[in-house]
């Protein structure tokens, strides 16, 4: 009993003494916190970033697609009797000249004994095809051979309706292929379908391939740029340096921090972008080549924002 009536009185006299004590110490805690610096620059946060510079260089903009590479021409050879085939003159590969011999059809029936005719070679170039074989009967509408004319190869794409405004003839082309890794081969767009399929939506484009050295046959798979615009002298920058912020693009420069020189501060500026191409943003204005620009850590900048720069990425190149 005597114990319940003792705590509260105990507890009345030592809180109070408690509270003054805390009071004390924070009070001795405020007073270390200056240890004679200004307390503005102890507060000021500093941020890590990685930049780079602006530069004035060329931007090409272009769609991606691939498709088979064919023979720029392409004709069949058929026989002027029908009969069975008794003789081949040429095989799978071969060059050939216009009128060589290409196979000898006997037109002969059971009684009969005809001249067997010959099936000669409508133009010059090489049998890519050769379905005739000997002992086949044939008519004058089964093809014998098909021959590719020359080196001129083509390579057939089908562009998605929505790019078909950007097609045009002669605009250049980048074509790659698996079998030739890290070489670059050249062509234009020489046909554009008047007719859009409408099953898939897509319209066929044809490109002439420079074959140098016939290193490309037909039926080769390739991949394929096709450049729709370029632009020379602009201003670009890695896209990861833009930021969105309100409807509005912001980019972060930076400069020397005019209270303290002995640090750098971030500067937000709007920019107005132009083409993105694989990772590389055109600026249209707001900067200008070789400005310092913040490429990593800008997320969280306002404009006078104090800055670490940890890394200076090399700039891109003049050409895309």
């Amino acid at each position: 009993m005597k114990s319940r009536i003792i705590k509260p009185f105990f507890l009345l006299f030592v809180c109070p003494f408690l509270t003054l004590t805390g009071c004390d110490r924070i009070g001795a805690d405020k007073d270390k916190a200056v240890p004679g610096a200004p307390a503005s620059v102890q507060e000021t946060p500093v941020f890590a970033v990685n930049t780079t510079m602006t530069v004035n260089g060329q931007i090409r903009d272009y769609l991606a697609l691939s498709g088979d590479i064919v023979s720029g021409t392409t004709v069949d050879t058929f026989s002027d009797v029908a009969g069975k085939i008794t003789r081949l003159y040429v095989s799978i590969g071969q060059r050939v000249t216009r009128n060589q011999a290409i196979a000898e059809v006997d037109p002969s029936r059971p009684g009969m004994d005809y001249i067997p005719g010959v099936a000669r070679a409508p133009i010059a170039g090489t049998i890519v095809a050769l379905p005739a074989q000997v002992g086949m009967t044939i008519s004058q509408s089964v093809p014998l051979a098909r021959i590719a004319g020359g080196n001129a190869l083509e390579l057939r794409v089908y562009v998605a309706e929505r790019f078909i405004s950007k097609i045009a003839l002669r605009q250049p082309c980048e074509i790659t292929l698996d079998a030739y890794p890290g070489e670059l081969f050249r062509g234009s767009v020489a046909e554009i379908s008047p007719v859009v399929d409408p099953a898939s939506r897509t319209m066929e484009v044809k490109i002439n391939v420079e074959n140098r050295n016939a290193q490309l046959k037909p039926g080769m798979f390739a991949k394929v740029k096709i450049v729709t615009e370029r632009k020379d002298h602009i201003v670009k920058l890695p896209a990861s340096a833009l930021v969105q912020r309100f409807g509005k693009t912001y980019v972060f420069t930076t400069e020397t921090d005019p209270a303290d020189p002995a640090f750098r501060i971030a500067r937000q500026k709007v920019v107005v972008p132009g083409i993105l191409v694989d990772g590389v943003a055109e600026i249209q204005e707001g900067l200008t080549a070789d400005e310092e620009v913040v490429i990593r850590g800008q997320t969280l900048l306002e404009d006078g924002s104090r800055i670490n720069i940890i890394d200076r990425v090399a700039p891109l190149s003049d050409t895309n």
